[in-house]
């Protein structure tokens, strides 16, 4: 896959919703977990910024994909943090 991936005209993170897919296909009940949660947060702070882009992947993510939501929850607290921190 490359590195974006275009949905309905939107340019996404490419590995970002690769790895969201991953983490539901199959796995217990679909849900993502914290987690699951702690993996999408990893990969969104490897290039060191929260782009738009990156930003606009997690909306859709958060958007498109169940979540439990103590793993929402752990998410958006521990997203603010570290971007508040950049």
């Amino acid at each position: 896959m490359g590195y974006y991936k275009t949905i309905d005209g939107n340019k996404y993170d490419g590995e970002i919703i690769e790895l969201a897919e991953k983490l539901t296909d199959g796995q217990g009940d679909g849900r993502l977990s914290v987690d699951d949660a702690g993996q999408l947060l990893e990969a969104v702070k490897d290039g060191g910024s929260y782009t738009d882009i990156e930003k606009d992947t997690m909306a859709y993510v958060r958007d498109n994909f169940k979540w439990t939501d103590a793993a929402d929850e752990w998410f958006r607290t521990e997203i603010r943090k570290w971007a508040s921190s950049k």
